[in-house]
């Protein structure tokens, strides 16, 4: 077998560092040698398409002298961690196409963000997507030209002095926020360079051309209405055109299933100043929400007591939490108006029900052989959003929680979490979501409560559960760890799901917490009469359900199943003359629980069928005279051309059957 790192093994008298290879091969190598060398060394095809390197997971230049013992990974352009790298490089290129173009324009930051990157820049005149053309242009030219990526460390004075000369005064304000004890980092590519902490690809080349400039936002200096107004030029790239193609398609159809412009036109909701990040439901939308949640309900009835929690509680309750002070900028709080000196007292508006719920189960004494205790609420929360970040339903102020409290025994705790499981993959199927479900455990993060033994141990529970997720499933179901994004109090699972045109939503999670009953003095008595801190396991299946609503929308392209659809059946009319039959097609499909409405109005019924399937429809039964006489429907399904004339019994019966909801079939079918 072929020396895997190649070359020969360091002199014995130098300095060393051991590095070990994917396929476990480990050797010795001298203090200081670069990734680019050992490349090199194992055969120049490699060095050749190898972009970076991995060192210990962590990305870095091939050209980084490598300082100590580490596991190295060869990280080529097609690697799926080269496509951070793509999208940093190409804001590289953005910048030096900017300034190229437009002499005199300051740049500020460039960073990668979910599919794709943006840069900020300071000019008098802002930029516009007119001006997308001949920057794109002139990035192509700096891509072939194809200059290597270099990393110089400079002096604080060095770059000050530097980047002074050059009018660029955002810089010196970045050079001035560096840490005294790091290093001042330059990367040039040719003439042009920036301050920038890399790593970067090996030259400017390696980006390609699969990249595109989206759009130009305003943006202000470090996020402060004080500061000057930037333009923000966002782009995408990707490794390859066809990947760069179908997401633009991907763009394309989801500017089509835009909740905020179906909502619009198919009169669901809306948006208004007066009251920012909070719905106005319409009696379609309030339908369509409302037919989720007795979904949930039903889903939730013999295993979950529902509950209800007060909207406002004494900020006192969220210092025991830990909210106020962990969470405080995210809360509303008022201090109550009355004239005595006790009513003086300041009340939050509950950002989450968890609090509310460990009041109740501590009202009585519990013992274990009543545990678990499964406690659920729909319950109104609010939260505060910046309003550059509200987004129709997807980002609110005030949104429905589909939410549950799971108060169990260290011994329950992993069943429970299989058994919640369970309940979200069912309950994502039964919407219309079967396909690459990816469940994340989501660790411990940097701001948190609580001991590093209790951490470990929940973080160990929920890896075991995971593990026998992806068992059971057969591996259908895809798992991962999310480092780092655990909430303040525990680790969790996110249920991320897929929709219709490829896009990622994270909605579900499964919250593992040992510190709020502790905090609260929540407990039971154990078999032994002692007492003792049960486990709490906050449960959410849709999380927001306003949020879920937008994403239900978009993915179904307000084309709604029957059960779901607000509106499931218009009955319209094609002369004046069946009025009377259309009142009673009416009647007898609201007998039957089927949501119908009336359109008798005097207009030609082509217009009717197309008014009507824009407003998307799911049924349009059409009736005439003949109808009338005959007692039967012209049946006209939304998106097709055809019409089924069928007996009015037999069409409403079978539209009835159709409009039953998936889980209430299963129960039917078990009977």
């Amino acid at each position: 077998m072929p020396d895997p790192a190649g070359g020969a093994a360091a002199p014995s008298s130098a300095k060393t560092i051991a590095l070990t290879f994917p396929d476990g091969a480990r050797r010795d190598y001298p203090d200081n040698i670069t990734g680019l060398d050992i490349a090199k060394g194992i055969s120049p095809s490699l060095a050749k398409r190898t972009v970076a390197m991995a060192l210990d997971g962590r990305l870095a230049d091939l050209a980084d002298p490598i300082e100590h013992d580490a596991k190295i990974e060869f990280v080529s352009r097609e690697d799926p961690r080269a496509l951070e790298l793509i999208r940093h490089d190409a804001a590289h290129v953005l910048a030096e196409a900017v300034q190229s173009l437009f002499p005199g324009t300051q740049v500020t930051i460039g960073p990668v963000i979910e599919n794709g990157f943006y840069y900020d820049f300071f000019r008098n005149e802002p930029f516009t997507p007119e001006d997308f053309s001949a920057i794109e242009k002139k990035m192509r030219e700096i891509v072939a030209r194809d200059r290597p990526f270099t990393k110089e460390v400079w002096s604080r004075e060095q770059a000050k002095e530097t980047f002074g000369k050059m009018g660029e005064r955002f810089k010196l304000e970045l050079i001035d926020a560096i840490p005294a004890d790091q290093s001042i980092k330059i990367y040039k590519q040719g003439d042009w360079f920036d301050l920038c902490r890399g790593p970067h690809m090996t030259s400017v080349g390696k980006v390609g051309n699969a990249f595109k400039l989206m759009k130009v936002a305003g943006a202000y200096w470090r996020g402060d209405s004080n500061n000057p107004m930037l333009t923000r030029i966002y782009g995408t790239a990707f490794a390859k055109q066809d990947e760069l193609d179908a997401y633009l398609k991907q763009i394309e159809q989801a500017e089509k299933r835009d909740h905020r412009k179906l909502g619009r036109e198919l009169d669901l909701f809306h948006f208004q100043e007066e009251g920012p990040g909070v719905v106005f439901w319409h009696a379609k939308g309030w339908s369509l929400f409302q037919t989720i949640i007795a979904y949930m309900r039903r889903r939730l009835e013999g295993e979950y007591d529902e509950v209800n929690a007060p909207q406002m509680l004494d900020k006192s309750l969220w210092e025991t939490s830990g909210h106020w002070g962990w969470y405080r900028e995210n809360m509303f709080a008022a201090q109550s108006a009355g004239d005595e000196a006790e009513d003086k007292r300041w009340f939050a508006i509950k950002p989450m029900n968890c609090p509310g719920h460990v009041q109740i189960f501590k009202h009585g004494l519990k013992s274990y052989r009543d545990l678990p205790i499964r406690l659920a609420e729909f319950g109104m929360v609010h939260r505060y959003e910046p309003s550059g970040a509200l987004h129709g339903l997807l980002r609110v102020r005030g949104f429905t929680q589909d939410d549950a409290h799971i108060f169990c025994t260290e011994d329950q705790l992993a069943e429970e979490c299989l058994k919640i499981n369970d309940l979200i993959l069912s309950v994502y199927a039964d919407f219309g979501f079967t396909d690459d479900i990816v469940i994340k455990l989501a660790t411990r993060p940097e701001k948190r409560v609580g001991t590093d033994a209790m951490w470990d141990h929940a973080e160990g529970v929920l890896k075991t559960v995971l593990e026998r997720i992806a068992r059971q499933s057969g591996n259908r179901i895809k798992t991962g760890v999310n480092p780092g994004e655990g909430t303040f109090y525990g680790p969790k699972f996110e249920y991320v799901l897929r929709d219709a045109i490829g896009r990622d939503w994270q909605c579900g999670t499964t919250q593992v917490d040992f510190n709020l009953p502790e905090r609260f003095g929540a407990f039971y008595i154990d078999a032994h009469g002692e007492k003792k801190q049960p486990v709490m396991v906050h449960r959410a299946i849709c999380g927001s359900l306003e949020r879920f609503t937008g994403i239900l929308i978009e993915h179904h392209a307000g084309h709604f199943p029957l059960w779901l659809a607000p509106r499931q059946i218009v009955i319209a009319t094609i002369t004046s003359d069946a009025d009377d039959y259309a009142r009673e097609v009416l009647k007898a499909a609201k007998q039957l629980g089927l949501r119908a409405d009336l359109d008798l109005r005097n207009e030609k019924i082509n217009y009717k069928i197309r008014e009507h399937s824009l407003a998307k429809v799911p049924v349009l039964l059409v009736v005439g005279r003949k109808e009338a006489e005959t007692k039967a429907v012209s049946m006209r399904r939304l998106g097709s051309e055809k019409q089924t004339v069928m007996p009015l019994d037999a069409a409403l019966g079978s539209l009835a059957a159709e409009a039953v909801p998936p889980d209430v079939k299963r129960v039917q079918a078990a009977a």
